[in-house]
Parts: C-alpha cells; structure tokens; sequence
C-alpha cells in the first residue's frame, strides 16, 4: 500500500503544485489503484509516473469544488484509449452523478467500459472481503467529506515447520488450517488451528480528508490511522483566514492529528502564496506540534507499512 500524491496545491493551479488528486496504490493488494479527488490536469501529472489509468478501480471525490474535480471528465475519456476496459466506481457528494453525466454528454464522449456513479452520505460507502471505506460530513463552504480506508486484518502466517513436526503433510490439511478448521490426523489426534497459525495481521488505516475547518469528524475518521492526509491551506498564523475560508492551518491538522493518535502525518493543500523557500516552515509548524509529520509534493510516494505491534 503505498499513497502517491498527483497534486498538492489548493485553489488554482501553480508551477510547483498541481491542484489536488492523490493516488491510493493497492497494486498488491488488489492489482487497482483508487484515485481522490481529479482536479485539472491529473491526467497530464499521471503521464510523468508509472501509473496506468486501467489500472484506476475507484474514485473518491471529496467536494465539488473546481479544483477537486475538473480533471475528472477528461481521465474518465482517455481511459477508453489506454486499455481500460473494467469497471470504475466514482463516489462523491450529491451532484458528482450530474457533473459527469452533463459533460460526458455535451461532449459526446463515449466510455468503452463501465462506469457506476454512487452519490454518498456519511456511513460506510463501500465494503468487501479486504477493505471498508467510510465517509464522514467536514466543515467547508459546501459539502466535503473525508474518507477513512480501512484495510481488513489478514489472517496469520500459517506455521508450516510447526505442521510438518506433527506429522503433517503439505497438501489440503494446511489450507483448512489456514482457514480455520479443525483437522483429524488419521491416529485420531484432533488439531486446533490455533496452535498452527501465527497471530492476525492487523490491517493498516489510511485517512484522506477533503478541504475542512478543524471539526469533530476529522478526528474521528482519523483515529488511530497509520497515515493522515489533511489539508494545511494556511500557515500557523493564519487561523482566522482559514476559519473565513473553511480551510485549516498547520498547527491544526497536527493538532488532529495529535488528538487522534495517528502513527503519521502528511500536509497537503498548500497554497500558492507559500514558495518552495516557506514548505519546510509550514512542516517545522506542525512539527511542534505533532513531529511524525512530512509536507507533501507533486510526485512524493508515501509507503504505509504494516506495524510490528
């Protein structure tokens, strides 16, 4: 599971910062990509990575704001052309099934593979037998919500030397075990799974929040994560100018993230008013509050890897 951010920049686009998209890379978990928030030009930055837009399973958008979506009918378009033929699911706000209806329409564009447009509220908005994602309401000027990925534990690692020491042989009997069942030996003796399974895998969290004031709901989907992702429009002293405009600063996306006990941090959203010469200002900010925390780039790739826990 690694997170790889196509855009970090907020309003508009800038030379150092594209406006928002990032990029959830579950190339072994699932063989898919899932994609937040498309705002113009996330086609052009996936041309300059090893992303493949087939490989594009599901697309989170957080607000209907321009900058979180106007990329979106134009990546919907060229997948057609770059192989992909499998099902994408779009999840967002109420009016996200409208946007891209009305302008794959007025532009005539025709999709080669399936598309599934599923207009959220708060709750669960998807779930299978590897990953939940849930949804919560933020505080912004329209409605914005953040997502919380919930990656399923894994089951143990099946203790194969254990097994062959008992007298087992490779074959069907491991897969039961693996699976939980309990196996009769052909001497009777009975064996518990429980001796042959190491313990489960806890599954990793990765929380994603779309533009917010500092609310009660983002502490909540990021409780305990192993990554948050929050947006860090303004500077630490610029808090009355994010509560105006809906927006956070750094001190309190740390301040989240303190609260809420995440293993890590990474700012995202940066205005253009900030130049390459203020980032690692903006980051010592919330370092004072919060250290475990990295500002992010165009281009910066973020491994989340299970903890030893």
């Amino acid at each position: 599971m690694d997170v790889f951010f196509l855009g970090t920049g907020a309003g508009v686009p800038a030379k150092l910062r594209n406006v928002t998209s990032i990029a959830l890379k579950l190339l072994e978990e699932r063989g898919s990509i899932w994609l937040f928030d498309c705002g113009e030009a996330t086609q052009h930055q996936i041309l300059h990575t090893s992303i493949k837009p087939r490989r594009i399973e599901k697309i989170f958008i957080t607000h209907l704001h321009g900058d979180h979506i106007y990329g979106l009918p134009g990546l919907l378009s060229s997948r057609s052309f770059q192989g992909g033929d499998s099902l994408v699911t779009v999840y967002g706000p109420a009016g996200i099934k409208e946007y891209i209806e009305v302008s794959l329409k007025i532009s005539k564009s025709y999709l080669k593979y399936p598309i599934e447009i599923i207009e959220i509220e708060e709750g669960t908005v998807f779930e299978d037998e590897q990953f939940a994602v849930e949804a919560r309401a933020l505080e912004h000027g329209i409605p914005s919500y953040g997502y919380r990925v919930i990656e399923k534990d894994r089951p143990g690692t099946l203790l194969a030397d254990k097994l062959q020491a008992a007298g087992v042989k490779p074959g069907p009997d491991y897969r039961r075990i693996k699976n939980g069942e309990k196996v009769t030996l052909e001497d009777g003796i009975i064996l518990d799974p429980a001796e042959f399974v190491g313990p489960p895998q806890r599954g990793r969290i990765v929380t994603i929040l779309g533009d917010t004031r500092v609310c009660d709901n983002a502490r909540l989907l990021a409780e305990g994560a192993d990554l948050l992702i929050h947006e860090a429009t303004f500077s630490a002293n610029e808090g009355e100018l994010a509560f105006e405009y809906y927006h956070s600063t750094t001190l309190q996306a740390a301040e989240t993230a303190s609260n809420a006990g995440v293993e890590r941090l990474c700012l995202t959203h940066i205005s253009s008013r900030y130049d390459r010469n203020d980032w690692n200002v903006l980051e010592a900010e919330a370092k004072t509050v919060f250290s475990n925390t990295a500002i992010s780039e165009d281009f910066m790739e973020i491994s989340v890897p299970y903890r030893n826990d």
